[in-house]
């Protein structure tokens, strides 16, 4: 049965796969090999296997270079969208700032406007109180030469029955003089209250309509302070988190960017405003806590600088080797692979502290950078600068390459805070979350 069943095996073989024989000849005799069925099906079969082999490891360094070129692309969109973000809320935060500023110069004004009518008001009310105790002392000189001059006719009438006429009508003339000047006065007065009675009136009203202005302008100074409060929080917290995840404490990070600036674009003053002996004036407090906010953003632009946040290789690349042990042990970096003189970038701002050949990263480049952070650059082809150096964040410093103990042209990147290594994924993905 067992032969029955090799035999139509070798019978099905010998159809598709016939017996052929290789001939090899020489000068003196001829040789062949002979290919048995077999033999032609182990070689077909492993011919088979070498194809698709090759199929699937093509397929799968395309997707990945595909995969890796994708997520350059994502990240460099998302860096412009954030950049253009980021302009949009400084432009309306200059706006904001210098409507504030204008708003408060304008408040100012009027606080002193309405003071000044305050006093105008008080010294007409003064002059008023005057004018009524001189009608009332007038008033009442009246009433007494009134009396007396009563007291006059009547003794006017006494004379006349005693034939004293002539002396009477002169006594009575005079009387009448002086009533009459009494009585000019106290019209003038009289006019002179009621004007300043009207000028009191539309001191009063005016004071009332500036009181509406300034209400007005205090609801849109706090307006204009919250929405500026707003975009600083939403720009300060990304700044926040991305230091906070490079294991950086901001606050420390930002005192010393403080303690070392020099040149333009650095700390804002906050605003003084004269406050004549009084409590301080809120609006100003809020106006200098948005001018902290943007101090802060500002001094996080000047670090972000100095840090290494950025990723070294721009061009397509495959991420073959992440920071940890590896073969027992530590892999102190993160490994780029592309084709040798791809461009290399420097991270960060900083000086090169080495350039030149080093045992295992062969042809190596340092970088010292603020905050007591170093990078590397090892395995290179081509070096670009030279020690002693200063390089700006995305300056070109080097071509990848093979050097040093290396299997294939990669670029081993190493992050080093205060000598000690730390994965330099954390810093690039923290810039990524943020330019």
């Amino acid at each position: 049965m067992r032969s029955r069943l090799t035999a139509r095996l070798h019978g099905w073989l010998e159809a598709r796969f016939p017996e052929k024989r290789l001939f090899l000849r020489s000068d003196s005799e001829t040789r062949f090999i002979r290919l048995t069925p077999e033999t032609q099906l182990v070689a077909w079969a492993g011919g088979t296997v070498v194809v698709a082999w090759t199929i699937i490891a093509t397929a799968i360094l395309l997707m990945d270079s595909i995969g890796a070129g994708n997520f350059r692309a994502q990240a460099q969109r998302d860096q412009m969208i954030y950049e253009d973000r980021l302009n949009a809320l400084s432009v309306e935060r200059d706006v904001r700032a210098e409507e504030a500023v204008a708003a408060q110069q304008r408040f100012s004004s009027a606080l002193d406007q309405i003071s000044i009518m305050q006093t105008e008001l008080l010294a007409t009310e003064d002059k008023r109180r005057e004018l009524e105790t001189g009608l009332e002392v007038v008033q009442a000189t009246l009433r007494d030469t009134m009396k007396a001059r009563e007291e006059a006719r009547d003794q006017v009438a006494a004379l006349s029955a005693d034939g004293v006429g002539n002396t009477a009508a002169a006594l009575s003339q005079e009387a009448s003089g002086t009533v009459d000047l009494l009585a000019d006065a106290l019209a003038d007065t009289a006019a002179e209250r009621d004007r300043i009675a009207a000028d009191a009136a539309f001191a009063l009203d005016h004071a009332a309509e500036m009181e509406l202005q300034l209400r007005l302008l205090e609801e849109k100074n706090d307006a204009i302070f919250r929405q500026l409060e707003e975009a600083m929080l939403v720009s300060v917290e990304p700044l926040d988190k991305m230091f906070r995840q490079a294991g950086l404490n901001p606050d420390s990070l930002l005192s010393a960017v403080r303690r070392g600036y020099s040149g333009t674009g650095g700390p804002l003053a906050p605003l003084q405003f004269s406050t004549k002996g009084g409590a301080p004036d809120p609006d100003a407090s809020r106006a200098n806590g948005i001018l902290d906010r943007m101090d802060r953003i500002n001094l996080y632009r000047i670090a972000a600088e100095r840090a290494p946040f950025d990723i070294p290789v721009k061009s397509n690349y495959r991420f073959t080797s992440g920071f940890g042990q590896r073969w027992g042990r530590l892999h102190a970096g993160a490994d780029f692979a592309g084709p040798i003189g791809t461009p290399i970038y420097a991270t960060a701002d900083g000086v090169v502290t080495k350039a030149g050949w080093s045992s295992g990263y062969g042809r190596l480049i340092k970088i010292q950078h603020e905050f007591g952070i170093e990078t590397r650059y090892a395995h290179l082809n081509k070096m670009r600068v030279s020690v002693g150096q200063r390089v700006s964040r995305g300056q070109r410093i080097a071509d990848m390459g093979n050097s040093g103990r290396s299997t294939g042209p990669h670029l081993h990147y190493e992050v080093r805070v205060g000598g000690a290594p730390v994965n330099p994924m954390i810093y690039i993905r923290a810039g990524q979350d943020v330019f």
